[in-house]
């Protein structure tokens, strides 16, 4: 018996701002044994409503399971699945470094250059870098701060919009608006 193809799948959940909703979304999570590897929450293109974004390893049926219990919540709008042909995508980290470090190495410019980082704030005590980018590009800036006494180190969850021109969660909204309207018609 094959086993289905294990991947990094990203689900991004659209809702109102309700109280509790990454608890139940990350139950459904638990309750099927999978790790949440980042996640994110922020507002959406669609006043008032929010978006969450999730990445895990699975088979893809598996998550197509997560996402119809997902869209099973009441408070979600509208749950999608995503791997990382279908998505541009980026994460942004921040690193702290002592600034007597950075300046002893003599390489501030090489490493924020080279990197595509800028720095965001310099004391006389510590900078602060920023990065944008794929993980690996985050971990590899990580890596060569760590020559020179990395302090803090956060990298935020994934952030994500989809490749197609098309606004599925758009269409969806339209679709239950209409809906919506032919039943007041109706009654």
């Amino acid at each position: 018996m094959t086993h289905p193809q294990r991947q990094l799948f990203t689900v991004t959940v659209y809702s109102e701002n309700c109280v509790g909703l990454l608890n139940q979304v990350s139950v459904i999570f638990t309750r099927r044994c999978l790790n949440i590897e980042d996640v994110s929450a922020s507002a959406s293109s669609v006043p008032d409503i929010h978006k969450l974004t999730l990445t895990t390893w699975a088979d893809r049926p598996t998550m197509e399971k997560v996402v119809r219990q997902i869209e099973k919540r009441v408070d979600v709008i509208k749950a999608f699945l995503y791997t990382d042909e279908d998505i541009v995508y980026q994460e942004v980290a921040l690193y702290k470094v002592p600034t007597s470090s950075l300046l002893e190495a003599s390489r501030v410019e090489d490493i924020v250059r080279h990197h595509g980082a800028r720095i965001l704030e310099m004391t006389p005590d510590y900078t602060v870098i920023e990065k944008s980018g794929h993980p690996w590009e985050t971990e590899a800036l990580l890596n060569r701060l760590r020559s020179v006494d990395i302090r803090q180190f956060v990298r935020s969850g994934r952030v994500a919009v989809t490749k197609s021109p098309i606004e599925y969660v758009d269409i969806y909204l339209k679709e239950q608006l209409d809906r919506q309207k032919r039943i007041q018609d109706n009654d």
